[in-house]
């Protein structure tokens, strides 16, 4: 049995598209696809492993760095980090890039792996109602209890919400609510925002090593981008909602796109110089996560589905997982311009899908919950994952690997998405038997009508025509309507024989064709015209 098992597990690895270089199940990493990066921390060509580290229940947060299999250096962090990126902030040499981790209203620069700059985002505007309720409570003019009824129907009714202060207040338990009024009552109340997600955007190039903006999303339903050398805010876009995932594309000063994800369950795309969404996707259900794949949105949902659209929101497909989905990421294999998305499930397995074909299924030891695929070390397609137990799984992929593009999920085969070449007038016949069948009751209604009114036209050309007795009709009661049909007396297209005689004026005794009109009297126009080919001198012609 050990030799079977042994026996099936090589010949699972030598069918595999990945070559497993490390696993570490002790590696106490808790992190999130957000909060992973690689980059080239010293320009020596060599990339490093950059993770924001969660720590142990909200405890021992760190910024951690991974030179190949063992961890490099690590740096203690405030609070929890909800985003990780690497971007080079300026043109100077050598080309290193910095550290960005956004953690609570906070962005901490790190240049060099060393502390550089720490950016806030700006306050925000906070409620006078609030601020009289404690105006009262520093005065002394009311009581905890009364503050605290105070408070509660502020939160219920304004719109603006509550700061922390007061949100921790009405947390506390009435013993404890006198010593947190007497402790915060002569401060100053602020209401500050929180940073939940996090990408970068290319300021003027598309070069991999261009200068790059910071993009955050906020909990005030604002999306910010920053300057990368003076960190001032260049450009505020304002949302329906809380984001929670961000895609951005393009580069700042010429054109470019940014696709959030928000919590009411629908994606918003920004454009340039819009303070508003320009496009809206409503999804299905809440998104986990969100990749873009060349000029398609690809979005996972939390009912198990992983959906595609355009970039004006049209939807494109819809596969449904076989488990809850954990993480997602982007796998873009440059050398070969192949590009899939990834997708942790919660069965200990990851799907790599291409539009909606399942092309690859990688099986894991531990549920995954973050995901990244790039270049790490000097490899340059290294698939780094880390676990629900902390662990770190690092795979490379084969040189000889090729990702068959044919339809192995369940469903309709590929062909049948593919587009017929329908004629103009196919498609054209088609469209109107759709609108007749959208639209058949409007349509019947319409014709009703014109049938009604076309007897109401008739009727009243019927009465017209008693009144003014222009035609021979009965009125007996056998027969109330009588019509009386007139043939004429020539019929055009016959030929009717006629006897006359003709006089001729000339002496000569010439033949000639005699042209005969017949006119009514007092009219020019002719009712009967005849030509007649005979000798005059005889004197009878025949018509």
């Amino acid at each position: 049995m050990a030799a079977a098992s042994s026996c099936g597990s090589e010949s699972n690895e030598a069918n595999s598209k990945w070559l497993d270089a490390h696993y570490d199940p002790m590696a106490n990493l808790y992190t999130f696809s957000s909060c992973i990066a690689l980059a080239d921390l010293h320009g020596d060509g060599e990339y490093k492993l950059v993770v924001g580290d969660l720590g142990m229940a909200g405890h021992t947060m760190k910024l951690k760095v991974y030179r190949g299999t063992g961890l490099a250096s690590e740096s203690t962090l405030l609070d929890l980090p909800s985003a990780v990126s690497t971007f080079l902030m300026d043109q100077n040499e050598p080309r290193t890039p910095a550290v960005a981790v956004a953690s609570g209203p906070f962005v901490y620069v790190y240049k060099n792996l060393r502390p550089y700059f720490k950016f806030t985002l700006p306050p925000l505007d906070a409620n006078p109602l609030e601020q009289d309720v404690w105006e009262q409570a520093k005065e002394d003019m009311i009581d905890p209890l009364t503050l605290k009824e105070m408070l509660e129907g502020i939160r219920e009714k304004a719109e603006i919400p509550l700061s922390v202060r007061s949100v921790r207040f009405l947390a506390q338990d009435v013993p404890e609510m006198e010593n947190f009024v007497n402790l915060h009552k002569g401060q100053p109340i602020k209401r500050q925002t929180v940073i939940t997600c996090m990408s970068t955007l290319k300021k003027n190039m598309a070069d991999e090593d261009a200068v790059s903006c910071l993009v955050i999303g906020t909990e005030s339903a604002d999306v910010l981008i920053l300057d990368p050398e003076a960190f001032t805010i260049l450009a505020k876009m304002t949302l329906p909602s809380v984001p929670a995932f961000l895609d951005v594309m393009g580069q700042f000063d010429v054109e470019y796109r940014v696709t959030v994800a928000c919590r009411d369950g629908s994606i918003y795309i920004l454009r340039r110089e819009s303070k508003r969404p320009k496009y809206c996707i409503k999804l299905s259900a809440q998104p986990v996560g969100l990749v873009r794949v060349h000029k398609n949105i690809v979005a996972g949902c939390s009912d198990e589905t992983l959906q595609g659209y355009t970039q004006k929101g049209k939807k494109l497909w819809t596969v449904y997982l076989p488990a809850p989905l954990m993480t997602m990421s982007l796998l873009d294999q440059k050398s070969r311009g192949f590009q899939a998305v990834m997708v942790g499930l919660a069965n200990q397995v990851v799907h790599m899908y291409r539009d909606k074909n399942l092309v690859d299924v990688i099986r894991t030891q531990d549920v995954v919950t973050s995901i990244c695929f790039g270049r790490y070390g000097r490899e340059d397609n290294t698939l780094i994952m880390t676990t629900k137990g902390g662990g770190l799984i690092i795979k490379i992929l084969k040189r000889t690997a090729v990702f068959e593009e044919k339809d192995t999920s369940l469903g309709p085969p590929v062909a049948q998405s593919i587009r017929l070449s329908v004629p103009k007038k196919t498609r054209l016949y088609v469209d109107q038997t759709l609108r007749e069948r959208e639209n058949a009751v409007a349509m019947h209604r319409v014709f009703q009508m014109d049938l009604y009114r076309l007897r109401l036209m008739a009727a009243r050309a019927y009465v017209k025509a008693l009144e003014s007795s222009l035609a021979p009709v009965t009125s007996t009661l056998q027969e109330p309507l009588k019509m009386n049909a007139v043939a004429p007396m020539l019929i055009p297209g016959l030929n009717y024989p006629i006897e006359t005689f003709v006089e001729c004026l000339s002496d000569k005794g010439i033949s000639d064709v005699i042209k005969v009109f017949v006119l009514r009297e007092g009219q020019s126009i002719p009712l009967l015209t005849a030509h007649i080919n005979m000798p005059v001198s005889e004197g009878l012609a025949a018509a």
